[in-house]
């Protein structure tokens, strides 16, 4: 990779939309998340981002984030950050695995001198990581598909209690079967560890409500092929995938008491809008 591009893949781009959102709403007055790790990583990127041809990085380069796509993405992260805090605390040292980790900056966001982090994300991403992060023994980039089950290797060598598994917006995109298919492998290396994961309302799947959700996806410049495919009724469903998964929690952002949602906090009350996108908690038994 030369120093003038960045050479992602549609899905991979939305890793840098994540990154951007962030940095909007850390410099932003009373910010829902500050993470100044963010926003350095996001200067040092933009003269890359500025220069590449496609319509979401030209997006980002000229500061067009939607500002509640921002306010969205900073709840989200929040979220995660608190059950990784909690989740460590429960099972010290700690070790997370933030998979589809895109430019995250999790790890320093959470180091408490003690927790080990693993950002996984496809090789494309984790090359632009790569130049850009300093990993180390405890914060660890691992390059390759969350479906290539090979990386588990890499968890199992360090792991000696339960682990965390985030994964943010990951899931939406993977085929329903290969989803379930990671969890039980999850399950079975990773006994005791619990998962938290983002879906959306399957009925978002249908190819009427589906075309009108990708048309959304392409007005904020995600790539044509970056597509939903993974979606449930209820969180509960996980834990029909197999014997002693437990769901722990569900979450969504109109949840939450902050100002910054504004009059869409109303819509909190229909069930079929809170869980039209949003986090679902589990225990591997």
């Amino acid at each position: 990779m030369t120093t003038d591009e960045l050479p992602l893949s549609d899905v991979s781009d939305t890793g840098l939309m994540t990154l951007f959102c962030r940095v909007r709403e850390s410099r932003s007055a009373r910010p829902i998340l500050h993470d100044p790790a963010a926003e350095a990583l996001a200067d040092r990127l933009l003269p890359l981002v500025a220069k590449v041809d496609r319509e979401l990085p030209r997006r980002l380069a000229r500061g067009k984030v939607h500002p509640l796509l921002a306010v969205y993405l900073a709840l989200r992260t929040r979220h995660y950050d608190g059950i990784a805090r909690g989740f460590v605390a429960r099972h010290p040292p700690g070790i997370v695995v933030d998979l589809g980790c895109g430019m995250d900056t999790r790890f320093q966001r959470l180091d408490d001198g003690a927790i080990t982090l693993f950002d996984l994300d496809l090789p494309e991403m984790i090359a632009v990581k790569r130049r850009f992060t300093a990993a180390n023994e405890r914060h660890r980039l691992l390059g390759c598909s969350a479906l290539d089950h090979a990386w588990l290797d890499e968890v199992a060598a360090v792991a000696r209690g339960p682990v965390l598994f985030l994964a943010e917006g990951l899931f939406p995109y993977f085929e329903p079967a290969a989803a379930k298919e990671l969890v039980l492998a999850l399950q079975r290396r990773f006994p005791g560890s619990e998962l938290v994961f983002e879906t959306c309302a399957a009925r978002w799947l249908s190819p009427l409500i589906r075309s009108v959700v990708h048309f959304k996806m392409r007005r904020v410049g995600i790539g044509r092929t970056a597509v939903y495919r993974f979606g449930l009724r209820d969180g509960r469903e996980v834990e029909d995938w197999g014997p002693g998964i437990r769901l722990l929690g569900e979450w969504s952002w109109l949840d939450e008491d902050e100002p910054k949602i504004g009059w869409l906090r109303l819509l909190r009350r229909w069930r079929a809008v809170r869980r039209s996108q949003w986090a679902v908690h589990c225990r591997l038994g």
